[in-house]
């Protein structure tokens, strides 16, 4: 992805979340010599790798296959091994009209999908097998909103918005905005992106970028190279 398009994206996604009433925390708005000069106090952020995340999980299609990402919260694995403190996460997302999140699942996290606003979320899920891979015949249940649903393998879900889903470690999914652009909300365990997402593709999950233009905000994945 350009640098260029990142930053479109970025003030685009943020005026679509203002939108509706969700608003960013004071840090997502800080320049690269703005970070840097808070060096000393960023060591959490970094850490847990808060902030904006914009993806086209190495495609270099985003419309076609991408996703819009900012989290607000994360905790840290070892608190989640010790199984108290902080082990939770929660970001805000945007997944475009037709814009499609690819199939994976999750090694560790248990995640809420929630629609927060705009059209319908569209979700098409399965199982995962004895060996971890797409289960084409076995029926899948979740819960939404606490309540249990059972479909075939490969059916669609729709959360209409206010509606969501729990996935569970194993949970294969998909998803995509249908009908036009979805805010979505996910409230989840610890959440470690670098290695627990594994997709049916093999694709990465961070872009590729051509620095065509400056940043005007750090992604997660510039924290290492900038700061």
């Amino acid at each position: 992805m350009k640098r260029s398009q990142i930053n479109e994206i970025i003030q685009q996604s943020d005026e679509f979340i203002r939108s509706f009433g969700f608003r960013l925390p004071g840090f997502a708005y800080w320049t690269p010599s703005e970070f840097r000069d808070q060096k000393d106090r960023v060591g959490g952020i970094i850490d847990a790798g808060l902030g904006w995340d914009i993806t086209d999980y190495g495609a270099g299609d985003f419309d076609a296959m991408g996703l819009f990402l900012f989290t607000t919260r994360n905790g840290s694995q070892a608190d989640l091994a010790a199984g108290g403190g902080m082990c939770y996460a929660e970001k805000i997302m945007i997944s475009r009209h037709d814009q499609i999140s690819p199939m994976h699942r999750h090694v560790l996290k248990t995640e809420d999908i929630i629609n927060r606003g705009g059209a319908t979320l569209a979700i098409e899920m399965f199982e995962s097998d004895f060996e971890g891979n797409v289960d084409p015949a076995a029926d899948v249940t979740v819960a939404c909103d606490g309540l249990v649903h059972t479909q075939k393998a490969g059916e669609i879900l729709r959360l209409a918005p206010g509606e969501s889903v729990t996935l569970r470690p194993g949970n294969w999914h998909k998803f995509w905005g249908e009908g036009g652009d979805v805010l979505i909300g996910e409230v989840s365990g610890v959440n470690d992106d670098n290695t627990d997402n594994i997709f049916v593709d093999p694709i990465g999950r961070f872009a590729d970028i051509d620095e065509d233009t400056d940043p005007v905000h750090l992604l997660v994945s510039d924290y290492a190279a900038f700061l």
